[in-house]
């Protein structure tokens, strides 16, 4: 079969990208799927022609199916009226409807026109950040697979960009998408404000999620689907602790977890946040009070994202989380990308994201600081934090461990920190803040900046006995002033959910 493979149009300061464009456009002619659907056009390579040059580039820009644009530093030579080559291609590729992909590098300073066709370009379309070529080849690839997706042409794809044969659009909840865009908005400058009527343009023109026909990606339906479980029963995370360094039972904390993908990420994480030590400084240093994990949050995070992003989902194994003793295991059903090694994954390498549809909305939430970077930036965590190096094993399945201090890595308790392990921490200011044991740390840190109930707080912090919950967790933080009723004049209402005080929020627990 012939494929009309797609011209993709590369725009930029040729100058400043010189050696970007050549290795792009390299890259894309050798890889073995790129180079079946797309041919990469730069107009380094055209031969001479009886025309203005900048006709040429604009007429190249017509007749070409995709724009991608690399802006950074400079915005180039300009034409009698102040316009620069790569702000009229930009301004064509829009006039014709082509399907535009614009990059942008992560540089110290920029030209004030450059800025002004940035924030041009940030009205029409969702742009992605980079700093190395490694960087730019892995926006570009994850970019290309969206537009595939987004054509039909990856019918047989990946697993999160394949289309739905029964869900639609009204199988995706709304609050979520809103949940979504918040966040997207305040971490990475998503130019979509939420609005029932903006919800087509948000799935389908900014994350490509949905066909213009209103079909729906497996991925659409792992990020908002009302219950992504009834569409993928493997699609959860289950997290257990256990005493010793051995999986045996007794098990004293165990929970599966469901809903979507970012509920999973937040639920795991909570779990083991909650269930490692932690030290408080003293308040009387500093207005507020500073927590210091025994594992970063950031490298638990990395951890738990990349298990559930990259994990294989045709898989009816799930992605499991198991803190033991002396370490923390994250379990990835499924093995490496094509290409990839577990040595590979200690350095700098290439992204082959398993679901590249799916990381996407995750890296504009700000669940990740960047696409492709997940396990050097976890090593670099450990390390930074005077852990040991996180170890990476390839068997049936894949395994990340990230190890706890050891006791003679722990350090000494002070007058100003408390361990918090098995005694009460001690409050700085007696006469505001009663002691607070670690069971009223765990479920004020559960609760954090939301608003649940009862229920949801049992089980992120895997309990099922609820009078012992009232009595040892419960009720103790509510004395203590940490956490609030949202009805305090009905307390039996059941209705009834709980939130973190401003007490609380200062003490920053």
């Amino acid at each position: 079969m012939v494929i009309d493979r797609k011209k993709l149009f590369i725009s930029s300061v040729q100058s400043e990208f010189q050696e970007e464009r050549r290795a792009l456009v390299a890259y894309i002619r050798q890889d073995a799927m790129l180079s079946r659907y797309f041919e990469p056009y730069i107009f380094e390579e055209s031969p001479a022609q009886d025309c203005s040059a900048q006709r040429a580039y604009l007429d190249e820009v017509t007749a070409s199916d995709i724009y991608l644009g690399l802006f950074g530093e400079r915005y180039g030579y300009e034409d009698a009226e102040g316009v620069s080559p790569t702000e009229r291609e930009y301004d064509m590729a829009t006039q014709h409807n082509l399907y535009r992909i614009v990059l942008i590098k992560d540089v110290p300073e920029r030209h004030e026109k450059e800025q002004k066709l940035i924030r041009k370009a940030e009205q029409d379309i969702v742009r992605n950040m980079f700093s190395t070529y490694a960087e730019l080849q892995e926006r570009v690839y994850s970019a290309l697979v969206r537009y595939m997706v987004y054509k039909g042409i990856l019918a047989g794809g990946p697993f999160d960009t394949t289309f739905h044969p029964y869900a639609t659009i009204d199988d995706l909840d709304k609050q979520k998408i809103a949940t979504f865009v918040g966040l997207a908005r305040e971490k990475r400058k998503f130019p979509i404000a939420y609005s029932e009527e903006n919800i087509p343009k948000i799935l389908n023109d900014a994350l490509h999620l949905v066909s213009d026909e209103g079909r729906v990606t497996n991925a659409a339906l792992l990020l908002f689907a009302k219950d992504p479980q009834k569409w993928f029963v493997s699609s959860v995370v289950k997290c257990a602790q256990f005493y010793g360094t051995e999986p045996i039972k007794p098990i004293p904390f165990q929970q599966i977890y469901s809903g979507s993908v970012f509920e999973i990420v937040d639920q795991a994480v909570a779990f083991v946040m909650t269930h490692i030590d932690a030290r408080v400084s003293d308040r009387s240093r500093s207005a507020q009070a500073d927590v210091k994990y025994e594992l970063p949050v950031q490298a638990v995070t990395e951890a738990i994202v990349n298990a559930v992003v990259h994990r294989d989902y045709t898989s009816t194994g799930a992605v499991q989380v198991m803190l033991f003793r002396d370490r923390l295991e994250v379990w990835n059903p499924g093995g490496l990308s094509k290409g990839l090694t577990v040595e590979k994954l200690q350095g700098r390498h290439r992204s082959m994201p398993t679901n590249p549809l799916l990381a996407n909305p995750v890296y504009l939430a700000g669940y990740i600081e960047q696409i492709g970077t997940g396990t050097t930036d976890l090593i670099d965590r450990c390390v930074a934090y005077g852990l040991p190096r996180p170890t990476f094993k390839l068997e049936d399945d894949f395994l990340l461990t990230i190890y706890r201090p050891t006791p003679q890595d722990t350090p000494q308790d002070t007058p100003q920190d408390n361990l918090l392990k098995n005694s009460h921490l001690d409050s700085t200011t007696p006469q505001d803040t009663p002691q607070v044991t670690p069971q009223v740390i765990r479920v004020y840190r559960a609760v954090g900046d939301r608003v649940l109930t009862k229920q949801q707080i049992m089980t992120i912090l895997g309990l099922e006995d609820r009078e012992h919950f009232r009595l040892t967790y419960l009720q103790p933080a509510l004395a203590a002033g940490l956490l609030e009723m949202t009805i305090p004049d009905k307390p039996t209402s059941k209705n009834q959910k709980y939130r973190a005080t401003k007490k609380g929020k200062e003490l920053n627990l």
